[in-house]
């Protein structure tokens, strides 16, 4: 890989050993991947955030990095609200761990926002490079926004941030980006819920595995366009995908949809992931609510009292301009948290049945939660939450 002689002096050492450390993880993967340069970024988001995921290992190297990020960074959810955390039922133990690995990304100069929606944070446009390591927000970076970017790993992603520079490799290359399967979606389906695209997008994660998917027969908003990548994300290994009509590369490679392998997946098989088992909690925000979803769940609440607990996951900066509607929400008894979500917090791990309006959490509740896993509308979740007790 060609490198600049500023590069160059970086991987020398001249500016430091945390600097160095951080150009040979670059030139690593550039290498491994045959890149022929690097490329600056718009901005950076780092994974491996939660004390849940990185444990003392992690905590260890990051307290050894001494160096600030070059570009805008945030960093994936951590393991808890970094201010209303006892709410949750985080203990104290790991509250203090938490602390730690936040304050040592801190010392980074990253931004302590806590998300899985950095594009709610960030200004990102078409064409800009940036290195993102959630896979929900690089599928959104990818496939909604078209801007480009890998889905990096936490030290990839850590390295590029303070370096301001990824390889260009895979998705940042223009060739990389076409489809390379066809996924036909037939039928009738209840379509209006971000629930049926996320169930959409489990089904058809599994399906195209780690090909970039064009779809047709659907007409999703953007919130829909959310859950149905990031459940592709989870259930297979989809960073980019398109659909007809909608995301903004579809037109750009539509003349070769004909070319590649064919899959139909109708309505009836989407519909058949909905089942009836008993729960004992709801969560919501996986990923991350918008303002226009906080708004759609104030409204299924209000002046309603939920009867179990419900879970409800937002950036903070989407909560702060917001705060109309987490007001209602939370008269009802449910709460909405920042910084963490589901499947990075321990809080989650006290319930067997877990209620969910989320593809991408309908995969990962089973493993990161331990927990049985039932998936619905946002409304069905909102109604048995507020009409069902217990069982």
């Amino acid at each position: 890989m060609h490198l600049l002689p500023e590069e160059e002096r970086v991987l020398a050492g001249e500016y430091g050993e945390t600097r160095q450390k951080m150009m040979e993880i670059l030139v690593a993967l550039g290498t491994v991947f045959g890149a022929a340069r690097l490329v600056p970024i718009r901005s950076a988001q780092v994974s491996g955030a939660s004390y849940k995921t990185i444990g003392d290992a992690g905590l260890e190297w990051l307290s050894g990095l001494d160096a600030r990020v070059s570009v805008p960074t945030v960093l994936n959810p951590v393991g808890m609200d970094r201010i209303a955390w006892r709410e949750m039922g985080i203990m104290p133990a790991f509250a203090k761990k938490q602390e730690e690995v936040i304050a040592a990304y801190s010392r980074l100069g990253i931004r302590l926002e806590c998300t899985c929606t950095p594009y709610y944070i960030f200004q990102t446009r078409y064409g800009e490079h940036l290195a993102w390591s959630e896979s929900s927000a690089v599928s959104y970076a990818n496939s909604v926004i078209g801007a480009r970017t890998n889905r990096e790993g936490g030290p990839g992603a850590l390295a590029a941030a303070v370096i301001g520079k990824t390889p260009e490799y895979g998705l940042h290359l223009v060739g990389e980006r076409k489809p390379q399967v066809h996924i036909r979606v037939e039928g009738d389906g209840s379509r209006d819920d971000v629930a049926w695209y996320g169930a959409l997008g489990y089904l058809a994660g599994k399906l195209a595995g780690n090909r970039i998917p064009f779809f047709t027969g659907i007409r999703p908003r953007r919130d829909q366009l959310k859950a149905l990548g990031a459940a592709m994300a989870a259930s297979g290994a989809v960073a980019l995908y398109h659909v007809a009509g909608i995301t903004p590369e579809a037109r750009v490679f539509s003349y070769e949809v004909g070319d590649i392998e064919q899959i139909p997946v109708t309505a009836g098989e989407v519909a058949a992931l909905w089942n009836e088992i008993p729960i004992d909690a709801v969560a919501l925000g996986c990923p991350h609510c918008s303002p226009d979803e906080l708004s759609l769940l104030a409204s299924l609440l209000a002046g309603k009292r939920v009867k179990i607990p419900v879970y409800i996951f937002a950036a903070r900066k989407v909560i702060e301009a917001s705060r109309e509607a987490v007001a209602v929400i939370e008269r009802s008894g449910a709460r909405v948290f920042a910084d963490t979500c589901m499947v990075v917090s321990p809080a989650m791990e006290q319930f067997g049945t877990i209620m969910v309006n989320s593809g991408k959490a309908f995969s990962y509740v089973p493993d990161m939660c331990g927990a049985a896993v039932r998936i619905g509308t946002t409304a069905e979740c909102i109604r048995v939450a507020t009409q069902e007790a217990v069982t």
